[in-house]
Order: C-alpha cells, then structure tokens, then sequence
C-alpha cells in the first residue's frame, strides 16, 4: 500500500451492534481525515456515534455484540482487525483517548502518582525512580501546582479540573501521535473548560498532535476546531471549517443546534428546541434521517436519503435543499 499523506485516514467506518430487537447502525459509514497538528471537531447530540467511533478507532468496543467494518489508516496501516497484541501497541504510543469524566477514568483506589508511575514502567520500560521523575515533569507540564504533593493524592480528593488534568498528562504520557478528546470539558463549569481547552491547545502546538475533538457544543468546537464534521443517526451530515459552518451551517440539524446555545450577547427568554427525539437506530425513518424533526422538511427528503457533497469550496453537506433554505 503506497504511503498516505495524512496523519489518520477514516474511510467509511461502519458499527453494528446486534441486539434482540435488530441491528443498531451506530456509525453508518463515517469517512474523514486529520493531518498533524489539526483540531477536527465531531459535533452532535448524545446518541449521533461520537464516541463509538472513536472507540471503534482504538479497538476498545465489545466484540461481539459489535461488528466494524471500514478502515482506519494511521500513516497508511490499516487499524482495523489488527491482531490484539498490534492494536495494544497502538494505544497510547501513537493514539491516545482522554475519556469524558476523568473520575471514572481513574482507578478510585490507587494513587495519581501510582497509576502514572505503572503506566510509564509498563510501557516505556522505566525504572521506579525514572518513572517517578517523570510523573513529576508530566504534572507540571499540565499546570499542577506542587505535582510532588500531589502524587500522593487520590482521584476522590481532586476537583473536576485538576483531575481532567491528570488525564490529559496520561493521555500525553507515551507521546501519541492522535488524541481523542472524547467531551473533555462536559463536567466542568466554564472558566475550567476554557483552561483545559487552552492547556490541549498549548500541547498540540508543542507535540504537534493531531486532534478529534469530540463535544455536542459548536460553540466550543467553532472557537477551537480547524474543522467540523457534524454527526447524526450514525452518518456525517456537514463538514467544513470551523469558524463558516458557525457563521453560516448549511444543514437544518446544524443550524438547530447552534441555535440551542445560550448567547452570552444576546436576551434570550427561552433557547429554541430541536423538536422531536433522535431517531431509532434499528428502525431508521425512512430518507433523510433528520426530516421528521426539520422544519424545511420536504416529500423528496421523505423518501430520499441525501448524499453528503460539496455545496460550497470546502463545504459538504448531507441535505437536499442545502443553499436553497437558511438553517
């Protein structure tokens, strides 16, 4: 296989999770690239196949009950069914995953400093006083103040941030090459949100990592992103760059969830709902995935599901009256 030019490759990425009642089409055929050094937002509600995408990138979903299929390329090798002991290699050395709620993620009964410590010794073969050093280093790098000390502490005795933090010093530890940020702000109130997105930033810049920022706020990813890719029923529904899908979405579902955010210049009585619930993934409406819920909703996108192409230069989008409607 001929070298890619890009840092990660997904090419119609498709899970599948059998179910007594049917097959749940989690992701339905996703493609995208990310070069180094690049932020890619996927963006939808809870559901859309955010996070099982990225899992299924790392190999960390059941099998069964789920079935992947597709292809995700890192600097052209294909990750998908690689052999357990490859995949393991994988992690963490070249793509890292910074879960959603890092109390969760953290092991309750050890210590910070053990659980970085075990990680440095068992993958990069460090000795326990190296691996002590190191944590140390890697707690400052994130902005910890008195790291030594706070080694000791356990993940209960940390505040959301300063263990988000310890997260992303472990996510950051083996040096990866992609990082998954899978919602890493959700559980933090807004000026701890906006410290860990410029502490993500600052890393990238220095490591020259590629991103995938994963988040249901496309105010967030507008402000961070290089680009959008905009995520529902499993399927890419827009892509494009961050700051023009903001300015200006082309798809209805995009454009309702920008209107679902709160202004902070604007007097707002009540947000504007997207009306309706996702859909059901084992049994799909029929066509356009979004039309029982799109107030621009017409008998053609009924009966037709919508090929996801290029409307704009650089902008895609999966809807038959893109341009022809303002979201």
């Amino acid at each position: 296989m001929p070298e890619s030019r890009h840092l990660l490759e997904v090419d119609d990425l498709r899970v599948e999770f059998q179910t007594d009642k049917g097959a749940v089409k989690a992701v339905d055929g996703i493609s995208y690239t990310l070069e180094r050094g690049e932020v890619l937002a996927i963006l939808g509600e809870s559901g859309s196949g955010k996070t099982v995408h990225a899992r299924a990138i790392l190999g960390i979903l059941d099998i069964p009950p789920a079935s992947i299929k597709g292809s995700v390329r890192l600097e052209g090798v294909d990750l998908i069914g690689l052999r357990e002991s490859d995949i393991h290699q994988v992690r963490g050395e070249r793509i890292s995953m910074l879960f959603q709620d890092p109390h969760t993620a953290l092991d309750p009964v050890f210590s910070v400093g053990s659980q970085i410590e075990e990680l440095l010794r068992a993958r990069r073969s460090l000795s326990r006083r190296e691996a002590r050093r190191e944590a140390i280093d890697l707690l400052t790098r994130v902005g910890i103040a008195s790291p030594k000390e706070r080694l000791k502490s356990f993940p209960h005795q940390l505040s959301g941030g300063i263990a988000q933090r310890v997260m992303v010093a472990m996510s950051i530890a083996l040096n990866p090459e992609v990082l998954l940020a899978d919602e890493p702000t959700s559980s933090l109130d807004v000026t701890v949100q906006a410290q860990v997105l410029e502490l993500l930033e600052s890393l990238m810049r220095d490591f020259n990592v590629g991103l995938v920022l994963i988040t249901h706020n496309l105010d967030i990813a507008a402000g961070f992103a290089d680009r959008i890719a905009v995520m529902y029923a499993g399927k890419i529904v827009e892509t494009g760059p961050a700051r023009e899908i903001h300015e200006r979405p082309i798809h209805p579902y995009t454009g309702a969830l920008l209107k679902s955010v709160p202004k902070l210049d604007l007097k707002q009585d009540r947000l504007q709902a997207i009306d309706g619930s996702p859909p059901n993934l084992i049994n799909p409406p029929s066509g356009c995935p979004f039309h029982p819920r799109c107030p621009f909703a017409i008998e053609r996108c009924r009966v037709e599901v919508p090929e996801l192409r290029e409307w704009l230069p650089g902008r895609e989008a999966a809807c038959h009256r893109a341009l022809e409607v303002e979201p």
